[in-house]
Parts: C-alpha cells; structure tokens; sequence
C-alpha cells in the first residue's frame, strides 16, 4: 500500500467480526522496562529528526517520560493483567429497572493519529439476578479507553465486558467523545463530536433504547 492510500485510509474506521485489538502474538513478549528503553531510543531519534535540542534541560528527559506514559499510562490497558475484576454480587434489592451509570469520563487514543480522544460514556445495564460495583464500569470503560482506540471498537469492548461479567446480553453504553485527530489536525474542527452505541439484548427494544437515552439526557443536580 502506498503512502497516499494509507493517508486516505487513516480517516476511515474500519470495522471488523470482532472487538479484539489487533495484538501480534508476542505482544507481551518483553517486561515494562524492556518497552520503556526500547520506546525511549525511538523517541529520541524522532525528535532528534524533528532538530529538537535533546541537550536542552526541558527536552533531554522527554524521550524518558514519554515511553513511561506510554507503557504504565496511556497503553496500560493493553495488558491483560491490568484487567479489572469484575466481582458480582446477588440482586438482593430484586430492582428489576436499568442501572445507569453515566457521564463517565473516556480519556482514549486515536490509533490512526496516536492523538487524544476525550469525552463521556454512558453505560447501563438490566439485573438476571447479579449486579456489579458501580465503580467496576467506571474502570471498565478506562481500562478499554487505555490503549490505541477506534470509538466503535472501545464501545462493543466495554458492552461485550460488562455481559460476560452479567452473565446477561442486557447491556447498552453510549459514547461521545472529541477527536483530536479532527479538532486540532486536518479538517481542524473544533465543535465536532462522535457519538457511538452498541445495544445488546433488551436494549434493543425500542422502548427500552428510548428510556436509556432519556435517562443520559436527564437534567440532574450535577450537572453544569
């Protein structure tokens, strides 16, 4: 593929069969350290490319903080180990409505651009007879969102995670998010947003779509 095919391409989001990061084999071949060094080495020849001073006191340790943000920050969620639990406990409640837990701030990466993706996910779900600490979707949607990221994929990833915890197909998350690989580059527009979904089981009812979507749009006290 030439370099004009794949400029063309890295606007596109290309869809596949499943929600899997494309990860080779050997991904977790090397320890966090050997990443680190091995990050930092190419990051410092980029910027050594780009002229950049590394002798400068404000950049000579950038190649370093870099490669750490990289592997124990922004990319941590790649590692399976880092996987949160997802305990469940018994209904004990009998509440038998939807669960939303929503406004859940999504700080993500752009694959295509390696550039911020920044907004809210909205996540719910309807009780078999289990249900799951609150904070578990929070890290949820954070562990997805810390890895090299297309939107639709990280919203099947977070609804395919919370219905194997469940035990229950009755899981929706909603996301709308800001690309900074559209606000701050190429067609540079500022107000844009993507809203992805992906509804499973008797969220795919109409009226219980509509009745997750009235409850992201609820006023609450909360709110700005």
């Amino acid at each position: 593929m030439d370099n004009n095919s794949i400029d063309e391409q890295g606007d596109v989001h290309l869809a596949s069969g499943n929600a899997e990061t494309p990860l080779r084999a050997d991904a977790f071949a090397k320890s966090d350290d050997d990443k680190i060094a091995e990050i930092q080495q190419h990051f410092e020849k980029i910027m050594d490319t780009l002229g950049l001073d590394l002798t400068d006191d404000s950049l000579k340790g950038t190649p370093r903080r870099v490669a750490k943000m990289m592997v124990k920050e922004i990319f941590s969620g790649l590692h399976p180990d880092r996987k949160p639990s997802t305990s469940t406990f018994d209904n004990k409640y009998k509440y038998g409505e939807m669960l939303v837990e929503k406004n859940i701030v999504v700080y993500s990466t752009c694959e295509h651009h390696f550039l911020p993706i920044v907004g809210r996910a909205h996540v719910a779900y309807i009780s078999n007879g289990t249900v799951i600490g609150l904070s578990k979707m929070n890290r949820i949607v954070d562990y997805y969102a810390k890895r090299p990221q297309v939107q639709e994929r990280m919203t099947k990833q977070v609804v395919q995670a919370l219905q194997e915890a469940l035990g229950t197909d009755d899981v929706a998350c909603v996301i709308d998010a800001k690309h900074l690989c559209v606000n701050s580059r190429g067609i540079r527009d500022i107000e844009s947003s993507t809203v992805t979904a992906e509804f499973g089981g008797a969220f795919k009812n109409d009226s219980a779509k509509r009745d997750f979507l009235d409850y992201i749009n609820m006023k609450t006290t909360f709110d700005a």
